[in-house]
């Protein structure tokens, strides 16, 4: 710890005469000055002048150590009673040596306390030079070892988790602006570290900004979460070239914890920031994910079979099979069979609000599907056939189609058995739910191979 020149240019309070230097504190008031800023200092410090005096012993030092100012000021050297006799040549020409030398010198020593003990301390020494440029005495801050030891790795953590860390480390201000960032957490927001820096979370994230800022503030008024937290986000700004410039934007979860941070020179806690540190397990949580869709569509898939193997009716066994299937995975279901070139509604869901599946009333009349609709394609290509309006509902679009309103994604699946096509199964669902996917398809593939398979059993009988 630096200090200048005219730290020592007084005595202190109560004691003996001090190195004198240019610009030092004049006066009564200079002294109290001075002993308040000793006094005030976090570390125990002491000062000798050019002969070896004690000048300055501040009230750190006296609880370090149990010597008072009273008691330190005045004596030459530390021999006999803060330093052992037998190891005071030593530890004096070290210090002293310090008058002579450029900068600061470190040392360690063990020192005595008044009680007997000893402590062993971390010293940095300085030099104290006069106007004409000539040593006139010097300065020994010290602390125990192990609070520097403590301090020491304070720092190397704190520089390691903001450089080295193999996930992201933020830390948010009290306005909720990033102060702190690590290269770790800059690449995972595909923004320059420099740029992440003072700007509201939501210029970042286009999805989850506000449940992270939730979170950030729920910290700096209650404390620390006892555990960490799943967040799903989206980011605002994707790269445009180089690598992961072909990735679509999609959410990612990131698992999140919390820290608040208060100062530790407050005489009550105050709030810093927050340091959040996370992890990307966006794919951990996909696999979890699929694996409980798998599970559960594949206990739909059995529970669907054992229900239909009781029905008597092979057409009531394929409503049944649609039933089971409309669970967790959409929100309508239309089966259309196939009669001449044209499809006839044999089973339908209600109109309204999602229900069971009901076979439906044997009209005879086709189905009013205009050109290209994709069931007729699914039909005629035997294969499966996805359609989608988007996030969002249009108006007309499901009417165009001769789907139940408020209907924004459709996935048509054409019933195959002992090699040709029976007709079509469709699955519908609404804006709340996201669109058919790859894995949605074979599912549906699945369920059109048994439905397809009862309403072969059927035309038979």
């Amino acid at each position: 710890m630096p200090a200048q020149p005219d730290t020592h240019s007084t005595p202190a309070a109560g004691g003996a005469g001090g190195p004198s230097g240019p610009g030092g504190p004049s006066g009564a008031g200079g002294e109290l000055l001075l002993a308040a800023l000793l006094d005030g200092m976090d570390a125990a410090l002491c000062a000798f002048d050019a002969d070896g005096v004690v000048t300055h012993w501040n009230r750190e030092a006296e609880r370090l150590l149990g010597w008072t100012p009273e008691e330190a000021v005045g004596k030459r050297g530390l021999a006999g009673w803060a330093v052992r006799s037998a190891d005071a040549d030593e530890v004096e020409s070290r210090l002293l040596a310090a008058m002579e030398a450029p900068g600061r010198q470190v040392h360690e020593f063990a020192l005595l306390t008044k009680d007997g003990g000893r402590v062993l301390v971390r010293t940095q020494s300085s030099g104290v030079r006069g106007a004409d440029g000539r040593p006139t005495g010097l300065y020994c801050a010290f602390s125990e070892v192990h609070a520097q030891i403590d301090l020491e790795r304070s720092i190397a953590l704190s520089e390691a988790l903001f450089e080295d860390a193999s996930w992201g480390v933020v830390l948010v201000d009290a306005d909720l602006r990033p102060a702190v960032a690590n290269a770790h957490s800059a690449r995972a927001m595909r923004v320059g570290r420099s740029a992440m820096l003072g700007r509201p979370l939501g210029d970042l994230l286009s999805q989850g900004s506000e449940e992270l800022e939730g979170a950030l503030q729920h910290v700096l008024a209650r404390g620390t979460p006892p555990a960490p937290a799943d967040l799903w986000v989206t980011l605002r700004t994707e790269p445009t070239e180089g690598i992961g410039a072909d990735e679509p934007k999609r959410r990612r979860c990131w698992h999140s914890g919390f820290l608040r941070l208060a100062s530790p020179l407050a005489e009550e806690p105050v709030p810093l920031g927050v340091a959040w540190l996370f992890q990307d397990i966006t794919d951990t949580k996909l696999a979890e994910q699929e694996a409980a869709r798998l599970r559960f569509r594949d206990s739909q898939l059995h529970r669907a079979a054992r229900a239909a193997a009781e029905c008597e009716n092979p057409m009531e066994a394929a409503t049944v099979h649609l039933d089971f299937a409309l669970a967790g995975f959409a929100d309508h279901a239309l089966l259309d069979l196939a009669a001449g070139p044209r499809l006839v509604r044999a089973a339908q869901t209600p109109a309204g609000a999602p229900g069971p599946c009901p076979p439906a009333a044997d009209s005879g009349i086709p189905v009013r599907y205009m050109d290209s609709h994709p069931a007729l394609q699914a039909y005629e290509r035997g294969s499966s056939i996805r359609s989608s309006a988007g996030g969002a509902e249009i108006p007309g679009w499901a009417a165009a189609r001769s789907w139940p309103d408020g209907t924004v994604h459709g996935l048509c699946t054409a019933l195959r058995s002992r090699g040709r096509t029976l007709g079509v199964v469709t699955f519908l669902r609404g804006p709340s739910r996201r669109s058919f996917d790859r894995a949605d398809v074979t599912y549906a593939e699945d369920i059109a191979v048994r439905v397809a398979s009862s309403v072969d059993l059927a035309a038979v009988l």
